[in-house]
């Protein structure tokens, strides 16, 4: 039993913290906002033109592991048009190009409790704007997040600040609410006024990730899938349940790439997986391609809703500014 959280606590300096999340987890998301801040610092710091996307993935992955948390999904790298879910491939070869917009999603858990975040950066001055669009939405969206305020209200303030820059937003990708263990919990942010009307409560977590574009505003499914998870318990009959029973055991209900299989199995693994999930055992998030291959810009933090507003758990915008 846990007792209610009190007032104090650094994370909450300054503000009433009467809602319905104990001390213990309060200790434990303040932890994870350290240790994705400082995976996101880190990104930040060594991401340069010609670097291998698969380093970069597996330092800022490792980043994480180091600072005693694990990673709560693959470290997406999605440059340019491409505006989410790519993660390196075993063997990957692929660089970040000269003057990209490069976007680096990740997330961070301990014992299921997880924190998600994200950051753009760019290497062409042309496309700062771009990036500040996101960066203003993302700040709307945290001020108008109260216990009582309807998703589409705040998909209305998202949209306007990315508007307000000349730029769309991405109207089918969206934030989301967070439980323990489940990334996406039903309940979700919109990047515009999408008429739900379902009121943000006192003690959820969310994350919210505007996408600003100079496209058309959607994305497509690509043909490539980089990241996966597992979504029935394994049977002994399955094919490949050693496969399934580790990555069950291991990993559990959240995404992974089979990078992270290729020390116990092999690289052959790859092939396994992409057999699992043509055959249904495994679902697989395809990589997603704004319609006009526009560039894309990505900017997220997890908040815990309070009685006075929304927390932020990473407070991103600080790096950026």
């Amino acid at each position: 039993m846990t007792k209610p959280i009190i007032k104090g606590a650094r994370l909450f300096k300054g503000v009433n913290t009467s809602y319905c999340v104990s001390t213990d987890l309060l200790k434990i998301y303040e932890r994870l906002g350290a240790i994705a801040r400082d995976a996101l610092n880190y990104a930040i710091s060594i991401v340069e033109p010609g670097m291998p996307i698969l380093e970069l993935c597996e330092r800022v992955e490792n980043r994480i592991r180091q600072s005693g948390a694990k990673p709560a999904f693959p470290v997406n790298v999605s440059v340019n048009e491409v505006a989410a879910h790519y993660t390196a491939t075993i063997g990957d070869k692929s660089v970040i190009p000269k003057g990209a917009v490069v976007k680096i999603d990740l997330g961070a858990h301990i014992d299921g409790y997880i924190v998600d975040t994200a950051v753009t950066v760019t290497f062409n001055p042309m496309y700062n704007q771009l990036i500040k669009a996101s960066m203003k939405a993302l700040e709307a969206a945290q001020l108008s997040m109260k216990p009582g305020v309807t998703l589409a209200s705040v998909g209305t303030q998202i949209e306007r600040a990315i508007k307000s820059f000349g730029f769309k937003p991405i109207k089918n990708l969206s934030g989301h609410l967070i439980r323990r263990y489940v990334l996406h919990a039903g309940k979700s942010v919109p990047n515009y006024d999408n008429g739900d009307r379902q009121r943000i409560v006192e003690g959820e977590v969310y994350a919210v990730e505007p996408f600003s574009t100079n496209g058309a505003g959607y994305v497509d499914d690509g043909p490539q899938v980089t990241i996966y998870h597992l979504f029935k318990n394994p049977n002994p009959r399955d094919p490949h349940y050693e496969v399934l029973s580790y990555i069950s055991s291991e990993i559990g209900p959240l995404p992974f790439t089979p990078r992270w299989l290729v020390t116990r199995f092999g690289e052959e693994v790859g092939n396994v997986i992409n057999e699992l999930y043509m055959k249904d055992y495994i679902y697989g998030y395809p990589v997603l391609i704004e319609h006009g291959k526009g560039l894309v810009a990505q900017v997220e933090d997890t908040f815990i809703i309070t009685k006075d507003g929304a927390i932020p758990v990473v407070n991103v915008l600080s790096l950026l500014k």
